[in-house]
Formats: C-alpha cells, sequence, structure tokens
C-alpha cells in the first residue's frame, strides 16, 4: 500500500472512531455538526457553484451514476468519504457549502473543491491543457475563510452561545 493511501485510511478511521464516540453523546441532531475541508477526494460539488472550467466540474456522466444514478458533482461514480463517514454519523449526505444559503445550514458544511490545496500556489492560474482555459478551485485559505462566514451566519441566525457549541464540539475532517 503506498503511503499516500496508508494516510487515506488512517485519516478515515480517525474520523469514524471519533464520530462514533461523539455520536453516542446524549445530544440533539443538530448539536452534531460535520465540516469538511478538502480537495477533490471529498468535493460534493464545490466546483459546479464556482466560475471555472467543464474540465474542472463533475456535474455530467458518468459521475454519480452508479449510486445517485445522476451527476451530483462528486469526481466519481458514486459516494466520497465523506459521505461514508456521514452515513456512518446517522448524518445526511453533506452538501457543498456554496449550495447552501444562510438559512440552510443543516449541521454539516463541505468546503471540498478539487484542484485546491494547502497553499492558493497549488495550481497555476492556467490550466496545463491550454493556455485558453483558466480555471478556478477553492484553495485552503479560501475554505477556512467560507468557514468564518458560516460561523458568523450561524451566531446571527442561532446566539453566540449555541453557535459557539456548534463550531466546538464539531467534528472537522481535514484532507489537503
Amino acid at each position: 500500500m503506498s503511503t499516500p493511501n496508508i494516510y487515506i485510511l488512517f485519516f478515515t478511521i480517525f474520523a469514524s472512531l471519533l464520530l462514533s464516540t461523539l455520536c453516542n453523546i446524549d445530544q440533539t441532531q443538530n448539536d452534531i455538526a460535520l465540516f469538511i475541508f478538502s480537495d477533490i477526494l471529498n468535493d460534493a460539488g464545490t466546483n459546479n457553484y464556482i466560475n471555472t472550467t467543464a474540465f474542472f466540474k463533475a456535474n455530467f456522466s458518468p459521475d454519480g451514476e452508479t449510486f445517485f444514478h445522476y451527476p451530483t458533482g462528486r469526481f466519481t461514480d458514486g459516494r466520497i468519504m465523506a459521505d461514508f463517514i456521514a452515513e456512518y454519523a446517522k448524518l445526511l449526505l453533506i452538501p457543498p457549502y456554496l449550495q447552501l444559503r444562510n438559512d440552510q445550514f443543516v449541521g454539516e458544511a463541505n468546503f471540498a473543491s478539487a484542484g485546491a490545496g494547502a497553499l492558493p500556489e497549488t495550481f497555476p492560474v492556467v490550466s496545463p491543457y491550454s493556455s485558453m482555459l483558466p480555471f478556478q478551485a477553492v484553495d485552503f485559505k479560501t475554505q477556512l475563510k467560507q468557514f468564518e462566514s458560516l460561523v458568523k451566519n450561524l451566531r446571527d441566525k442561532l446566539g453566540d452561545e449555541k453557535a459557539e457549541r456548534i463550531v466546538s464540539h464539531g467534528v472537522y475532517f481535514i484532507s489537503i
């Protein structure tokens, strides 16, 4: 097994154990929050909501055909790791953050974007396939800014105390 696969397996097992521990606590479903920060491995459709090329979107066949029976924005024919973790924790499938409206937060948010990296410079501004095809990805720094915006919206909607509880007890899955 190659080194990157070992890391993915380790993080998946760790997240599963952490979620199973949290799910046994006497909390309501809305008090368990799962936040995903990642790249293509956990992109649930973020790139369908940004100005990028079709090459960096997964809104066409065969993506999604096996499990969802239609394209979902996931760069896979089935589910992503975050979907399995959410299912194990008895949570809903985690929608892309950019799909949500301010009042639609349901306890989970997926900030992952195909092409994302720890640094904004991870990918060039122009596609390696053609100098005519600029593309965009939501890098890790931007994902964190989106999270800050979500926290502000939670505070405005739910109040500081409940928002703080959701954020402090949340499970954070980071895979970049």
